[in-house]
């Protein structure tokens, strides 16, 4: 039996995979590597004792619980375009190429199991104020959003993670009621990047770890996006 836990901003729920009175969470090793991101485009093979600072640490999944602080909003405001369009048209090729030459899957492998990761039809979010507009195939859908805690996963590797979470109060029913954003970060600070997890119920999202829809700033190029990428 695996040992799996979820903490909510203050709540630890802890239970056995083989009960059900608790929400567990497991991620899967997705690359092959000690650690089990569940997003992570920038792939990370390092080993947590090998890590040169503490970012790295909190970057790659490992940190104490009372680092952990809730987050705005306005962290993630601005226009963001998704990755996603960059892989379908070979812009991403070099990435997954990269990838490669120091992980332990094929190029086409690696494109393979980001296509699963990066697939989604909201090509562009927009965040202002407390309003975020999703752009599904040109059409717009807009939410007012209120902060609804974060939740910290455990994964089987031993590494966690934090969901920063918001619900809709008002807006366009077409919206999503929640949405999830997981940057690597565990505090105040502007997202770089992000992967978000969206829908209507917020106890499934935290199960999703295989499709993670990834956003970059919009006034990027996908070259330029590419590159972002591979300087990590």
């Amino acid at each position: 039996m695996k040992l799996l836990s979820v903490r909510s901003a203050g709540v630890v729920a802890v239970g056995l995979l083989t009960m059900g009175s608790f929400q567990t969470v497991l991620a899967e090793d997705h690359d092959g590597h000690g650690h089990s991101h569940e997003h992570d485009d920038h792939d990370h093979s390092h080993d947590h004792e090998h890590s040169h600072d503490h970012g790295d640490d909190i970057h790659a999944g490992y940190f104490d619980d009372d680092q952990v602080e809730d987050r705005k909003l306005s962290d993630w405001e601005g226009d963001w375009q998704s990755v996603y369009p960059y892989l379908q048209d070979g812009t991403l090729d070099d990435v997954f190429a990269h990838k490669a030459e120091h992980g332990d899957k094929t190029a086409a492998e690696y494109k393979a199991y980001y296509e699963k990761g990066y697939r989604t039809d909201v090509n562009r979010i927009v965040i202002d104020g407390d309003k975020v507009t999703f752009f599904d195939d040109g059409e717009a859908h807009t939410g007012e959003y209120t902060y609804d805690g974060y939740e910290i996963l455990t994964y089987e590797a031993g590494n966690r993670g934090v969901r920063y979470i918001f619900e809709r109060e008002s807006g366009d029913d077409d919206a999503p009621q929640y949405f999830q954003f997981s940057d690597h970060a565990i505090s105040p600070t502007d997202a770089d990047h992000y992967h978000i997890y969206m829908g209507d119920d917020r106890d499934a999202l935290l199960d999703e770890v295989v499709n993670w829809p990834t956003y970059y700033p919009a006034d990027l190029s996908g070259e330029e996006v590419a590159e972002e990428m591979m300087a990590h």
